[in-house]
């Protein structure tokens, strides 16, 4: 008498390895309070932004800055015609 056995071995596949990738971006704003009884006069007051850089601004949703604007600075503003963070 002759016995033959066979084994069959089934291997699942792993899953692909997951890369999770994290951006973090910076604003700063930064709040000057106005002292009472002070009448106003110049900058004095108001909010103050300030932007790393225009990749910071664009991700805040600021960009393009114009001149007055929040944020608006001339080291931005590569070709210094007054809109800072252009497409």
């Amino acid at each position: 008498m002759t016995v033959t056995a066979t084994a069959t071995e089934t291997v699942k596949p792993k899953p692909a390895a997951t890369v999770a990738v994290k951006a973090t971006t910076t604003v700063r704003t930064t709040v000057t309070a106005q002292a009472a009884g002070d009448s106003g006069g110049g900058s004095g007051g108001g909010t103050s932004t300030y932007y790393a850089n225009c990749s910071a601004a664009r991700a805040a949703g600021a960009a393009p800055l114009y001149q007055g604007d929040p944020g608006y600075r001339s080291g931005l503003d590569r070709d210094g015609d007054w809109v800072a963070c252009e497409a």
